[in-house]
């Protein structure tokens, strides 16, 4: 078994977790890489010197088994860099607080080696969406990709913007508001939720078009087909806006047109029989509790 291991959150109540998945590996004699920054905390603390390293540049490939991500949902999203279009399976061990796709409790982190060698898990294929390399858009630096969703939002200012909005090549509304979402089923339970968007199951074929703010009250969440080119065109008082493609933010220039599809790759995220994402609902947005008491 090959396991890579990475963090974004140095804390001294994360080393205790990541030491338990460490040993679980260890018992099971598995060949383990630590991402190399996270790499240089534990050493500090822990003798990790054995381990080797990977960056987002170097030391994956497609051998590895299992990805193993701690802290909270954009932790995994920052995982995604990482994994790219290699198609290792990723876990998430959650430190954080909400957690719908870093799911797995850290008290339980020796599980997740242990469930996975029983079996006891499925491999579910997030779909992601992505600028069209004709965008433009050199600040991508080629992570043109996302797997929650992609958003346009004004920039310098507290004047809303206007998104001409094209579907497909037929014009569908110019949205009046802060911004707009273009979301992944994954991620319509992030952003896109708190704008009001709908949860969707994660392996729906669809996207979801969620305006931020809107002055006019008639703008809805539009739910649509995956397969669909979204053609997005910005106009506001200032002459930039940003671009957002998960926690990855770029400055765009008002009139440039930006062209979102469904991404050519999947990531696959390992979906534990104990974790479910019927479960995960269920637990994080209190469904079927009686809550008058």
């Amino acid at each position: 078994m090959k396991v890579a291991v990475y963090s974004q959150m140095y804390q001294e109540d994360t080393l205790q977790y990541v030491m338990e998945l460490l040993d679980e590996l260890e018992k099971e004699g598995a060949e383990i890489a630590i991402e190399k920054e996270f790499h240089a905390f534990l050493s500090q603390k822990h003798s990790a010197g054995a381990y080797s390293t990977f960056s987002d540049s170097e030391g994956l490939d497609a051998s590895f088994d299992m990805f193993v991500s701690f802290g909270g949902d954009g932790t995994i999203l920052r995982a995604t860099t990482f994994v790219g279009d290699l198609g290792i399976p990723i876990v998430g061990v959650n430190t954080g607080r909400l957690g719908f796709l870093s799911t797995f409790s850290k008290e339980e982190v020796r599980k997740v080696v242990q469930e996975f060698n029983k079996g006891a898990y499925t491999i579910v294929e997030r779909s992601l969406v992505e600028v069209d390399g004709r965008s433009g858009i050199p600040e991508l630096n080629g992570l043109n990709f996302a797997l929650n969703e992609i958003t346009v939002s004004r920039k310098d200012t507290t004047s809303m913007i206007t998104v001409e909005t094209y579907l497909n090549n037929e014009y569908l509304t110019s949205y009046w508001a802060d911004g707009l979402i273009v979301s992944t089923p994954t991620g319509s339970t992030g952003y896109s939720l708190s704008c009001g968007g709908p949860v969707i199951e994660p392996t729906a074929k669809s996207l979801v078009l969620t305006p931020i703010a809107p002055h006019n009250l008639n703008a809805r969440p539009l739910v649509i087909s995956d397969d669909t080119q979204i053609r997005l065109k910005v106009s506001g008082r200032e002459e930039h806006h940003l671009i957002s493609l998960d926690s990855r933010i770029a400055s765009v220039a008002n009139g440039k047109e930006i062209l979102i599809k469904k991404a050519d790759f999947t990531i696959k995220m390992i979906e534990y029989t104990s974790e479910s994402f019927l479960k995960t609902l269920r637990n994080k947005l209190l469904w079927g509790e009686d809550r008058r008491n």
